[in-house]
């Protein structure tokens, strides 16, 4: 799953940067019928071979590109050659701890799904206009059971995936003030801020990041219009308050994600009953190890935001979903018997002034306090720069057909 979110400011005059989504389920790519780590069916071995790059220029790439490079001991793609023990060890769990972990999921989320679709049994979701369609809305011990055992069921999926222990790192909420201490009005600023943060800002690694929210706030997230309607997921969805896009109405009432999901960020810092927005603003996954540049999306509300940094350490398979296709990231996650997640979570930061006027530079700011306390690479590539090295490594011509849009 490729969890992207364009910039929800850009124009809607360019339908590629109009209205992008994060999704919560996805299938690789902004574009279902362009996935990032296939080739196109229509490309023949001839021209398969003659646009591929030699490792002389992979190197290159893996340099100019290293935000998407995978280091652990599966290699490129998870396609690297193992050692002999490592291939007995795989093989073990693939007839062991993959079943059983596959079982559990499944039997986890339709666990939910049943919860979910009794807590909002005879009860009429909330809409606005034709697009948007929840339950988050709810009040009383419905909404108390939906989210409730929808973090322990969250949690207990990613047990099941070998998270046994999340250690969770509380920073110092003296940060910001440092941060800010040259600014005169700094403290006047801050008294007329609420208290509560009106979006969750997290650097995005993995699909995984997405559970693991789930479990500790249970935030509502951007998704595709047609994830409403898959089996399962669909009803769950809702429950969290999912802002739905649909890239191609034209209807006269559309607010589009953009003011959607800013509405959305200001009621959830004024109201403690509405649920937070989660947004990933690098756009990307990454390797884990980067910080892409921020979409400024989840900053023009000029609410108070909460960063989160998560960290994925690994000794043999990396959970960080960069430069392997989805079916082959889940299969060797789920054999590894451990996996490990590390998260840092910072004070709720508060706009300045100068920041309130100006998302660029409050998107920037949070991704600088980010990038230094989880001693993260900022990188000024981006998902454009992505789509460059997934098609090098599949060695076919859609290499040129990414350069020609990115120019675009």
């Amino acid at each position: 799953m490729e969890v992207e979110l364009r910039d929800l400011k850009d124009s809607g005059n360019n339908n590629n940067n109009n209205n992008h989504l994060l999704q919560s389920l996805d299938d690789g790519s902004s574009n279902p019928d362009r996935p990032l780590l296939k080739s196109d069916s229509s490309n023949s071995a001839a021209a398969a071979a003659s646009s591929s790059v030699t490792a002389e220029e992979l190197e290159d790439m893996e340099k100019k590109y290293a935000a998407y490079v995978r280091n652990d001991i599966y290699g490129t793609m998870g396609r690297g050659p193992l050692p002999v023990v490592e291939k007995l060890f795989l093989g073990l769990a693939f007839v062991t701890l993959l079943p059983l972990r596959i079982v559990l999921a499944f039997g986890t989320l339709f666990v939910y799904y049943v919860i979910c679709r009794v807590c909002t049994l005879f009860m009429s979701p909330n809409r606005e206009g034709d697009q948007q369609e929840d339950y988050a809305h709810l009040r009383g011990f419905r909404r108390h059971i939906i989210v409730h055992s929808g973090r322990f069921l969250s949690r207990l999926i990613l047990f099941s995936f070998g998270f046994y222990w999340i250690p969770v790192r509380y920073r110092d909420n003296n940060l910001q003030s440092a941060d800010k201490s040259g600014d005169e009005n700094k403290n006047n600023d801050l008294a007329e801020q609420p208290k509560r943060p009106g979006a969750i800002i997290s650097n995005h690694v993995s699909y995984l990041d997405i559970l693991y929210h789930m479990s500790s706030s249970f935030p509502s997230f951007v998704a595709k219009r047609s994830v409403a309607k898959l089996p399962l997921v669909g009803i769950i969805s809702k429950c969290l308050g999912c802002v739905f896009v649909r890239r191609e109405s034209k209807s006269s009432d559309f607010k589009g994600v953009s003011g959607v999901v800013t509405e959305r960020i200001k009621e959830a810092s004024e109201s403690e009953h509405a649920p937070l927005m989660m947004l990933f603003p690098e756009g990307t996954t990454t390797n884990g190890d980067f910080l892409l540049p921020f979409k400024t999306g989840a900053f023009w509300a000029k609410a108070p935001v909460l960063p989160v940094i998560l960290r994925y350490p690994y000794q043999r398979f990396s959970p960080a979903w960069d430069s392997i296709s989805g079916f082959r990231h889940v299969i060797l996650l789920l054999c590894q018997f451990a996996n490990y997640m590390e998260v840092t979570r910072l004070p709720v930061y508060y706009p300045s002034k100068e920041e309130k006027d100006d998302p660029n530079l409050y998107a920037s700011n949070v991704r600088r306090l980010m990038a230094d306390e989880g001693n993260l690479i900022m990188s000024d590539i981006g998902l454009a720069e992505k789509r460059i090295y997934h098609a090098a490594l599949n060695g076919n011509n859609s290499l040129n057909r990414v350069s020609h849009q990115k120019a675009d």
